[in-house]
């Protein structure tokens, strides 16, 4: 799909985990654009749970959306170095994967 003053983004996702009514997947970008990952997937229809723009909204007792970086990396825009961070999920979204099991 192309729209008018759009620019490409590209993302890949394969599937971690189906639960009933949602899935937990591995998404990886090849571009960075704003909001891409829960444009994409809601467009797809697979929005993000907990995303009240993109999605349908978010259950009270979760605290946020449902999407997180574990692992990202970068050159270093000072020192031309590579960075990558890694980090594991938050208690809430550990907590919401543990409720739809």
């Amino acid at each position: 799909m192309t729209l008018e003053n759009s620019r490409e983004a590209v993302t890949h996702y394969s599937v971690i985990r189906n639960y009933a009514g949602y899935t937990h997947l591995n998404v990886k970008l090849e571009t960075g654009r704003t909001h891409q990952i829960r444009v994409h997937l809601s467009y797809i229809g697979h929005a993000v749970a907990g995303d009240e723009v993109y999605g349908n909204g978010k259950p009270k007792w979760l605290c946020g959306q449902c999407l997180h970086a574990k692992k990202i990396g970068f050159v270093h825009p000072r020192t031309d170095e590579y960075m990558e961070f890694d980090s594991e999920l938050p208690n809430y979204f550990m907590k919401f994967l543990n409720s739809i099991e």
